[in-house]
């Protein structure tokens, strides 16, 4: 009988090195849901911060567990098998925060299934679950300048902090992506692709 809980996942780096970057935006929306639903996250198995929450909107009350995994973005997906497998639950009750470079900044998208789009935390997951029929929620972080160190351009960027205009932007940018999560959750999918993915 798996669990009726929901895992929401916000992808991240660990350590202070990594706070406030464009990679972190994942953790960054955690955050946000952590204080609005009022999740204090601790240690699991050394693989994630975790936290159990219950939301209540539109008269709808669910049970969710929030992580952070701390396992570096590369391996994500052990923490999220981990926790999926232990507490029994499903692929489609798994939502995934994480930054995307393929979007503007600011702008959300939120896919079922589909390609990890070179996103190492998605590939990892999409591993480990043996799956990628699982809701993510997609934060644009706007792209590195192509050219001919590609790499090391696109290493930086998403390791690179936010400018002034786009720091003023963060808070209702993230708590839109919080909003976001809340929204396929309670009113499933589609509605929340209905009213994020054509901003």
């Amino acid at each position: 009988m798996a669990s009726d809980f929901w895992l929401i996942v916000g992808l991240g780096n660990p350590g202070s090195k990594y706070e406030g970057t464009r990679h972190n935006m994942g953790f960054m929306v955690a955050d946000v849901l952590a204080e609005r639903w009022s999740v204090r996250l601790s240690d699991h198995k050394g693989l994630a911060k975790l936290g159990k929450g219950v939301m209540n909107l539109h008269g709808t009350t669910t049970k969710f567990f929030l992580a952070k995994p701390v396992t570096y973005m590369n391996d994500s997906g052990n923490a999220v098998a981990s926790i999926s497998a232990y507490y029994d639950i499903p692929a489609e009750h798994i939502v995934v925060v994480h930054d995307d470079m393929d979007l503007e900044f600011a702008r959300i998208k939120v896919k079922s299934g589909g390609s990890a789009g070179g996103h190492n935390g998605i590939k990892s997951i999409d591993r480990s679950l043996d799956t990628n029929q699982y809701a993510r929620v997609r934060m644009g972080v706007g792209h590195a300048k192509r050219g001919a160190n590609a790499h090391a351009n696109t290493v930086n960027w998403v390791l690179g902090g936010f400018g002034p205009d786009q720091r003023k932007q963060l808070p209702e940018f993230l708590a839109d992506g919080a909003d976001a999560v809340e929204e396929v959750i309670i009113d499933g999918l589609s509605r929340a692709q209905e009213h994020f993915n054509g901003r």
